[in-house]
């Protein structure tokens, strides 16, 4: 049988994710400032490209900033509710 997990408390559900939104508006801030940096690091090299080099690079490195913040919010979310506590992994009695 499974144990109850702290995520179905109401009140710790709503302060996890709480937590978890207040990370990812900061995660989002610092993607900004990356990307904005970053394209100013590309334009001062004077490299004559077309404007799609330009939003291909930020449409990356954002993308891929906000979705590594995303999963890793989403395990410390996981972890730090007690929630991995309450999976039961029972080793099977089979032997492979």
């Amino acid at each position: 049988m499974t144990r109850k997990s702290p995520l179905d408390d109401p009140e710790t559900a709503a302060f996890a994710w709480a937590r978890f939104r207040r990370l990812m508006r900061f995660m989002m801030l610092l993607t900004i400032g990356v990307v904005a940096i970053a394209m100013a690091l590309l334009w001062k090299q004077g490299n004559v490209v077309s404007v799609h080099f330009y939003i291909a690079a930020a449409l990356g490195l954002g993308v891929s900033m906000l979705l590594t913040a995303a999963l890793m919010g989403l395990v410390f979310l996981s972890s730090g509710t007690g929630h991995d506590n309450a999976i039961e992994d029972r080793p099977s009695d089979r032997e492979d």
